[in-house]
């Protein structure tokens, strides 16, 4: 791999994860306030598209979305894949 496509991998990486995470806190600061919501759609794809481990981050640090088994068991599975993956490619 490049050291190009590396870093713009990384960056890519850093920028999903933090919109992850901040997407989780607005939607829990959202809920709290009785107003319009993130789908939760849209935080399973933030996490599919390489945030997982935001959205992890995310759903520990404000509490949000622990109630609900897809996510409690959902975004873990998908940041184990994410890191099978880089595993993976990485060897």
């Amino acid at each position: 791999m490049s050291r190009e496509l590396a870093l713009a991998l990384t960056a890519y990486g850093l920028m999903i994860n933090l919109a992850a995470f901040l997407v989780f806190g607005a939607d829990k600061r959202r809920a709290k306030r009785h107003r319009w919501r993130v789908p939760e759609k849209t935080l399973f794809l933030l996490a599919a598209a390489g945030g997982s481990l935001g959205a992890v981050c995310g759903m520990c640090a404000f509490h949000h979305k622990t109630q609900h088994w897809y996510f409690r068991y959902g975004l873990p599975a998908i940041l184990f894949a994410h890191i099978a993956l880089l595993l993976w490619l990485t060897r």
